[in-house]
């Protein structure tokens, strides 16, 4: 690789990294005579049902991910006592990795939090209500935002930092006094409305009190036989067995388990321990699923997770006896032996291919595509927070598809996956090497190996009518909602609806099972968020790498002497050098695959056939996007919900430049006649690219746009993690807001249409409206639901 190319890339790379935001910890004036009179002391305030409340609609919803100011997560009380830490986790400069810092993993008590480098946010010294407010940085935040509240202005002024990239600045309890004469307007909540007084006093009282709070919760008397029979199945000691478990495991670390049946709200981990069912759990805090986890036998545990939900990295999975029965389907009834379990050296552990290569490869298959929209939600959404290294190489609005597992399609064949393994392998076998350009040598030509393998496969595949060929995409065996997914992009964040959801799309994904797979573990079980530069790189080209292998599979569903304009026109622009240092084999694009096209368009041609296919689906997919389940009751049409929607579809149609002043995820809260069915909408603005391409990395990223073919997709629920604005209308003037959307010219316009219908961060009813989209969004999904964060909301 030429070094000027390498220096463009990282330039290009890096143009796109986002800093840690800045939260400053500001500080209070030594007068605290005022607050405590004011406190009634003789009356302790409790912790679960009093504080937490008002700590999860106020302070969680800008401190409860991995990007929270100053790493303060203050989604759990033991958050709360770890503190705070200086030290960057989104760093674009990082030439090693940095210690992981997981919450209730990588440290056990607070005195291991110090060592680490966390500094206190409440007091640790004397426990007098005096002592406890004077000693605690928490306390002199929200004292300082009473002192000095929130400006009244339309805008918040530029001393505002908001900015993701901006400064951090973490103050100590040494350091707030002088921090709040510089900045006397950042108290907490920073940037936001003054708490209403009872929150305020509720927390102040807390903190004084230091109250005890309430211990872990222990199972539910429903999820405690539920988890017996799953430990219990989870660690039986055949070889068959212990490599179904490390694959179950190796897949579900990240998930948020409920089981069925139990409270709503009760979430478990999959763990591993070094003790056995009926012990204390010790998880092993390896930063991988895959990583070795000693020489000590492990076992596979269920872990109660108790902080408050945070929707960002709240990824849902169902534990119930269905489940448990069909794991013994895919994987221990078939007939099959394990002789010797693989080890867990990088190269083998980093690599499914080789290291399940005795489990049936239709069997992980069907496993992956029974919940699909979960393991696609674990690269767009993830625990990560900041999604840039994966999110920026695709679309803002695009859709999945499968590829049927009971078809004959050569990577549904376990000895062809097989044979390839070694091509296949990923890239974070090589963790520390700084080494690019020896490492994209070498992974790009396996990637050519496999791609030539496959080009020589597909010029054997005969040709078939269109509506035949249709046979080869998975309709869901007509019941499953999974079978069609649309993923929406909102800058550094996105999300995964069931379904083919808004206008045709530019681009479709089409995934097989070794790409299926290889998404899975590049972009999930093998992300280190605290990796070194070269390790984000590294996940960062492989990922375009994958994109255009699903995009590819989309075009051979195409016309061939339509594929080569169509495929070209989502690269426009790619600089000079790139394409043909990472060209994929092309040749396959003239191979005549299919036949029957009507139409001059084949694209939207394809897409109409594609709902077809899925239309058995289209019902299911509709209610589990409205409610989370597939037994949603369906609303019954009145006229004023007819005028509203109405609306809202007039707003769906713009697009172009007319859209360039929207935020990318607004929500919407329609006021009815009866507060009791208001109803809530999603604004999701689609941006268009030129390409995709991660070599074009910058931060104008509107130089790679396509501004005229943007567009609005709505839809009558809350979706994404990350809400950049809110509006509230009247239904009695949901004609006027469509009408003066369509009207919205520029940036003044904008502000106009946001005087009369948006919350500012200034409104005095913000909290009340982030209140209603939290309530709206819990009552419609109370098992997938979790706090919206926001840390995006614009200050228009």
């Amino acid at each position: 690789m030429p070094a000027i190319f390498l220096i463009l890339l990282l330039a290009g790379i890096l143009g796109y990294w986002i800093l840690e935001p800045s939260f400053t910890m500001e500080h209070e004036p030594a007068v605290l005579g005022p607050d405590l009179a004011s406190t009634p002391l003789d009356a302790p305030v409790e912790f679960e049902h009093q504080v937490r409340p008002v700590l999860e609609r106020r302070c969680v919803v800008c401190h409860g991910c991995y990007d929270a100011p100053c790493q303060l997560k203050l989604s759990s009380i033991e958050g709360l006592r770890r503190g705070a830490s200086e030290a960057l986790i989104y760093d674009p400069a990082r030439l090693t990795p940095m210690q992981p810092t997981r919450l209730f993993v990588d440290a056990k008590s607070t005195a291991q939090w110090r060592s680490r480098g966390f500094h206190p946010v409440l007091n640790e010294g004397r426990q007098t209500p005096e002592a406890n407010l004077q000693g605690s940085v928490m306390y002199r935040l929200l004292r300082l935002k009473q002192q000095h509240p929130q400006p009244g202005t339309k805008q918040l002024p530029d001393s505002f930092t908001l900015d993701l990239d901006r400064e951090q600045t973490c103050a100590t309890l040494e350091s707030v006094d002088e921090f709040s004469e510089e900045h006397p307007l950042w108290g907490m909540p920073y940037a936001m409305p003054n708490l209403p007084e009872q929150e305020y006093r509720t927390l102040v009282s807390w903190l004084a009190q230091r109250t005890p709070t309430p211990a872990a919760p222990a199972p539910s008397a429903t999820v405690l036989p539920q988890i017996a029979q799953w430990e219990t199945f989870l660690n039986q000691r055949s070889n068959k067995q212990r490599l179904v478990s490390r694959y179950l495991y190796e897949h579900l670390f990240h998930a948020h388990i409920h089981f069925s049946g139990s409270p709503a709200r009760e979430f478990y981990r999959l763990v591993r321990s070094t003790t056995p069912p009926g012990q204390a759990i010790d998880e092993i805090p390896t930063v991988r699923p895959y990583d070795n986890p000693g020489a000590a036998p492990i076992y596979y545990r269920l872990l109660r997770y108790y902080p408050s939900i945070v929707v960002k990295n709240h990824i849902v999975y169902e534990f119930s006896d269905r489940r448990l029965q069909r794991y013994r389907e895919l994987f221990l009834d078939p007939d099959y032996a394990v002789r010797e379990l693989p080890s867990y050296q990088p190269e083998i552990a980093s690599n499914p291919f080789k290291t399940f290569i005795d489990l049936p490869l239709k069997s992980r298959y069907r496993f992956l595509l029974d919940d699909a929209r979960f393991f696609i939600e674990g690269f767009v959404k993830g625990p990560v927070c900041r999604g840039q290294i994966a999110l920026n190489v695709i679309e803002d609005q695009f859709w999945v598809l499968f590829f049927d597992p009971n078809q004959d399609v050569f990577t549904n064949d376990a000895q062809f996956v097989g044979n390839l393994a070694d091509d296949l392998q990923l890239p974070a076998d090589r963790r520390s090497s700084l080494n690019l350009t020896s490492i994209w040598t070498d992974y790009w030509q396996r990637q050519r190996r496999y791609m030539m393998t496959k080009q020589a496969w597909f010029e054997q595949v005969n040709t078939h009518d269109i509506h035949h060929a249709l046979d080869y995409i998975w309709d869901g065996e007509n019941s499953n909602p999974n079978a069609a997914l649309t993923v929406f992009r909102h800058f550094d964040s996105a999300s995964v609806a069931y379904g083919l959801v808004g206008n045709d799309p530019e681009t479709t994904w089409i995934l097989d099972y070794p790409l299926f797979e290889r998404i899975h573990y590049l972009l999930v079980a093998g992300f280190n968020v605290y990796g070194n530069l070269v390790h984000q790189v590294n996940t960062r080209l492989y990922m375009d790498f994958l994109r255009m292998e699903g995009e590819d599979h989309f075009l051979a569903f195409l016309p061939s002497d339509r594929r080569k304009a169509i495929h070209d026109s989502w690269y426009a622009g790619m600089r000079i050098g790139v394409e043909k240092l990472f060209t994929a084999p092309q040749d396959w694009m003239q191979v005549d695959s299919v036949s029957g096209y009507r139409s001059d368009d084949p694209q939207r041609e394809l897409y109409q056939y594609v709902r077809d296919r899925v239309a058995g689906v289209a019902r299911q997919a509709s209610a589990m996007n409205r409610c989370g389940s597939m037994d949603c009751r369906e609303r019954q049409p009145d006229p004023q919900r007819v005028q509203v929607d109405k609306a809202m579809a007039a707003i769906a149609r713009l697009q172009g430049s007319n859209l360039h002043a929207f935020p990318d995820l607004a929500f919407v809260q329609v006021r009815m006649n009866d507060p009791q069915q208001d109803r809530a909408y999603s604004l999701i603005r689609n941006k268009a690219y030129k390409n995709v391409t991660s070599f074009l990395a910058d931060e104008r990223e509107r130089e790679r746009a396509d501004i005229e073919q943007d567009t609005m997709t709505v839809v009558d629920w809350l979706e994404g993690s990350y809400p950049n604005f809110f509006f509230s209308v009247a239904r009695s003037e949901i004609a006027a807001f469509a009408q003066q959307c369509a009207e919205i010219r520029n940036h003044k316009d904008y502000e106009r249409f946001v005087d009369r219908y948006g919350v500012r961060r200034t409104n005095p009813g913000f909290w009340a409206a982030a209140d209603w989209f939290q309530d709206e969004y819990a009552r419609n999904k109370p098992v997938s639901s979790g706090l919206f964060d926001l840390n995006r909301y614009q200050n228009r």
